[in-house]
């Protein structure tokens, strides 16, 4: 099947469930488009024909989720999330969202990882721990794609917002370098030296920063230098796809250089360079920009259910997980609280509330369906792709729905007039 064929596909199943969810369900687009395509996926699998199921098996399978999401995806929603969030909001809340997307994410996997290892091996799973800990790497980090999706929808505190967008802006950058470096050394490709994997992180980390303010500021120059809405937004398309694929050519953190480079554009560029024609004609865009991915990510997300193998063992492990990660979580954003509360006021409420908004979604998936072949058993892979599965379902779903009545019952029936 060509590009074109699943594209054409992919596009109408989106358009024809987010139709059906607005006259029917009117859940929020993208967790409607999801359950929708899991529900479908759900039909086919328990009463569908052997012929429809082998047919819907082979069109998902030759979709590449891993190259789909992080490779095409993931430049425009980042870029479009950082557009929108105010700098100076950011570096009110710098530490916060430093101490969680860095030390907050670090200790979130190794403790996932370690938990995980004892749960797959109660119901006979057989995943090394050095793989355990990878798992833990790509499920800690919390996903832009479905906090910004869903916070558009609930009202909560200007500070708030802003931490747990910060958060899941900066951590995917972050969880990404992490990722690499677990899996270069459970695959024993990586020399698991302190040398080695600071002077990756620097590389990744620093230089997918870097990128990301010269591209950006490169950018905002062009800009400012001229008024015509239609070259602005052909510019900041350019500055989306050659600045990500000049990051991946470099190896350095493609997701991060997005996120600087969206927040200068937003910021200093929205002020500065443009117009309030441009602006007007900028937001539109990259708004359906974000809409129209974040529907075929979430599609996607609903129709993967087709590639995962539903063993007992590995279902019951992976349910257990969400609690494990759910608990994980907790600790990790307990950290800055405890950190901080002496310089600053806390609300009673904004760990709980941390906790449940830290949801999963795409790029786990995707991490999780790039695991190696080679040096991992199909039994452990399709164990971790499991429980990765689950979490992300039970995190949009569950948690993406009930976030708003978790805000309202924590905070009041006004939590957007509080600050945290």
């Amino acid at each position: 099947m060509s590009l074109l064929d699943t594209s054409a596909i992919l596009l109408t199943l989106a358009a024809v469930f987010g139709y059906i969810n607005h006259r029917v369900f009117k859940l929020p687009t993208s967790i409607g488009i999801l359950l929708i395509g899991l529900g479908l996926s759900l039909l086919l699998l328990i009463f569908g024909g052997d012929d429809l199921r082998r047919s819907a098996d082979a069109f998902v399978s030759q979709i590449d989720f891993n190259e789909t999401v992080m490779n095409v995806m993931l430049s425009f929603l980042l870029f479009a999330g950082a557009l929108h969030v105010n700098l100076g909001d950011l570096k009110e809340q710098k530490w916060v969202v430093a101490i969680l997307a860095s030390a907050g994410l670090v200790l979130s996997t190794f403790l996932v990882g370690t938990i995980s290892y004892f749960v797959f091996g109660m119901f006979g799973l057989n995943v090394p721990f050095l793989w355990c800990l990878v798992f833990g790497s790509l499920i800690s980090p919390t996903d832009p794609v479905a906090v910004l999706g869903i916070l558009k929808k609930v009202g909560v505190p200007k500070s708030l917002e802003t931490k747990i967008t910060g958060e899941s802006l900066f951590n995917d950058g972050v969880g990404v370098v992490v990722y690499l470096v677990l899996v270069g050394i459970a695959g024993g490709g990586t020399d698991p030296t302190v040398a080695s994997v600071g002077t990756l992180f620097l590389v990744e980390v620093g230089g997918g920063l870097l990128l990301g303010g010269a591209v950006g500021y490169l950018a905002y120059w062009m800009l400012k230098t001229i008024d015509n809405y239609q070259v602005e937004i052909l510019i900041t398309l350019a500055l989306v796809v050659g600045g990500y694929q000049l990051a991946t050519h470099w190896h350095l953190s493609g997701p991060l250089a997005m996120v600087v480079a969206g927040l200068m554009i937003g910021n200093q560029g929205r002020v500065m360079a443009m117009s309030d024609e441009t602006r007007h004609h900028l937001d539109l865009f990259w708004e359906l920009i974000d809409e129209v991915l974040n529907a075929l990510l979430f599609l996607l997300i609903g129709l993967e259910i087709f590639i995962l193998d539903w063993s007992g063992p590995a279902l019951l492990a992976g349910c257990l997980l969400i609690v494990v990660v759910l608990a994980s979580r907790m600790t990790a954003v307990s950290l800055p609280v405890i950190v901080l509360r002496r310089s600053r006021e806390f609300s009673p409420g904004v760990i709980r509330i941390l906790t449940w908004g830290g949801l999963r979604g795409g790029i786990s998936v995707a991490l999780a369906l790039a695991l190696p072949k080679d040096g991992l058993e199909e039994g452990a892979r399709q164990a971790i792709l499991m429980a990765t599965y689950l979490v992300v379902i039970f995190s949009i779903a569950v948690q993406g729905l009930t976030l708003k009545p978790v805000i309202t019952r924590l905070m009041g029936p006004s939590p957007e007039a509080k600050d945290s």
